[in-house]
């Protein structure tokens, strides 16, 4: 196997003028649109084609010599298509725009209304509203997230006594407290 001479790697085709005008115009875009990574990737491909050598690019984008062998490859393959940042698609949502507006309106309608005897959601009763509703099953720990997505943040009642006079704990809090406190780090030293 013998190796090309450098910037000849890439196709006569993708070697084009057309084809360099769009690399060069590829470039401004990734760089207005801060996707440093398309950007370095054509940046790379260009200053092959050019007439650096791979083991200059890769120094000079501090990065393994067989990435940039990669990015020729896909420039070869693609063009500039080949350089894109891609994001992973992934599965599709179970639930639409329509049913997570609709979850939501359930949601703030309260548990109770939804046939719950708590007055306060839970990630496990919002998976089973999701299930009885939409016929469409989330494990429990997806539900937070879900929740997050969908504009919703996790709330915390605060714990105190019905008939606790504010008065005496605010007192115990500034007086006692702080003598409690200071007991501890003297036995502690």
């Amino acid at each position: 196997m013998t190796r090309s001479k450098t910037g000849q790697a890439i196709k006569p085709e993708r070697r084009t003028k057309k084809e360099l005008k769009l690399l060069r115009e590829f470039i401004a875009e990734t760089k207005r649109a801060n996707d440093l990574k398309s950007w370095r990737r054509a940046v790379a491909v260009l200053n092959y084609i050019e007439g650096k050598k791979v083991v200059d690019i890769k120094d000079d984008l501090g990065i393994d010599r067989s990435t940039v062998n990669n990015w020729l490859i896909w420039y070869n393959a693609e063009g500039v298509a080949g350089l894109r940042s891609n994001k992973p698609t992934g599965a599709p949502p179970k639930l639409d725009a329509e049913k997570k507006a609709k979850l939501a309106s359930l949601i703030e309608q309260g548990p109770q209304a939804s046939g719950f005897t708590s007055g306060v959601w839970t990630g496990p009763m919002i998976a089973r509203l999701i299930k009885k509703e939409f016929s469409v099953k989330y494990h429990n720990r997806y539900v937070p997230y879900l929740l997050h997505q969908m504009g919703f943040s996790v709330q915390r009642p605060r714990k105190r006594l019905a008939r606790a006079d504010a008065e005496a704990q605010e007192k115990w809090i500034k007086e006692r407290l702080p003598k409690i406190k200071k007991k501890q780090r003297d036995a502690e030293a």
